[in-house]
């Protein structure tokens, strides 16, 4: 994936990688100028408007049907087109399954701007292969963690990404890419986590979360982000976090004790909200941008919180660099 990547200070970026949650760095995928192997089209792109407050969905979230069958068009898709997206066989299934219309954020419109990611990304990572680790549907959006790799059986190897997929009638209409180099050496906070692992043990006769359930979490940890985020009142540490829960951003170690110390160390930095948030079983996603932004202004990261028993477990992040 190529990231359009926008200068903030070393503060900022500091301020970011010590809460272990979110960057202050604005970031949107951005097209390469290398021609696609997609046709292009200038059609306007159409982009679905979601309400205000709806965690940017357009669509019933309480229909799992049809958000199965979007997580399932998103991974077939990707299965299709990654391996080799200069074949055939990759443009046929890209242009099946992305609208001619559809917005692709910092890039071309339609199935030429998706092609064109993996294509830069092959360039990146020679021989990379795509591995899901996480795939989430709710409403109308699909959202995928996965390793851009070489070596698939190393999860300490290539990039960490999560793309967020917009789908109408089974088609992709809108787009966004974020992704990191995964990080490599010893880190400062002795946390080894990878950026891809799943940690949490939860009770083995947990039952799966409803609908409702899911709605529950979603709401759970959207509050969390926001109120440490964009009210700066680190008690909801103690509210809605497990003090042992578990960190994959190697820059912060695992439990609430590094967000506690950083937030009583009197650190400022401007106030960011979650604006477009979805929920699948346990895992809930996130996408920040700053108070105040516009709706179509870069968004800052992806983060994914693990929730159980009304308390967020286990966090993942990509944060692209500047």
């Amino acid at each position: 994936m190529s990231i359009q990547r926008t200068p903030v200070s070393l503060l900022a970026r500091g301020t970011a990688a010590l809460a272990g949650v979110v960057v202050l760095a604005g970031c949107q995928a951005a097209g390469s100028s290398a021609a696609s192997a997609d046709p292009a089209t200038d059609a306007s792109p159409v982009v679905a408007t979601a309400p205000a407050g709806s965690g940017g969905t357009t669509a019933d979230r309480a229909d799992s049907d049809t958000e199965d069958a979007n997580a399932d068009a998103v991974s077939k898709l990707i299965a299709a087109a990654f391996p080799d997206p200069t074949s055939e066989a990759a443009q046929s299934a890209v242009i099946a399954a992305v609208a001619p219309d559809a917005t692709s954020h910092g890039s071309q419109a339609g199935p030429g701007g998706l092609l064109d990611e993996f294509v830069q990304a092959h360039a990146r990572i020679p021989g990379a292969k795509a591995v899901i680790k996480h795939i989430g549907a709710d409403g109308d959006l699909v959202a995928v963690h996965w390793q851009i790799t070489a070596n698939p059986d190393d999860e300490r190897t290539g990039e960490a990404a999560v793309d967020l997929f917009r789908l109408t009638g089974g088609q992709v209409t809108e787009h966004w890419s974020f992704d990191q180099p995964v990080p490599q050496g010893t880190p400062a906070s002795g946390n080894t986590n990878t950026m891809f692992s799943d940690l949490y043990q939860g009770a083995a006769d947990r039952p799966e979360p409803t609908e409702q359930q899911e709605e529950a979490n979603r709401q759970l940890a959207v509050g969390a982000y926001d109120t440490l985020f964009k009210d700066h009142d680190p008690s909801v540490l103690d509210r809605s976090f497990d003090p042992a829960y578990l960190q994959h951003n190697t820059v912060a170690a695992n439990g609430t004790a590094a967000l506690k110390a950083f937030f009583s160390g009197g650190a400022q930095f401007p106030a960011q909200q979650s604006v477009v948030s979805i929920s699948d079983g346990d895992l809930v996603w996130t996408f920040s941008q700053p108070v105040g932004a516009k709706a179509d202004d870069p968004y800052l990261a992806a983060d994914i919180f693990r929730v159980d028993g009304g308390l967020i477990r286990e966090h993942w992040d990509v944060v692209p660099a500047s």
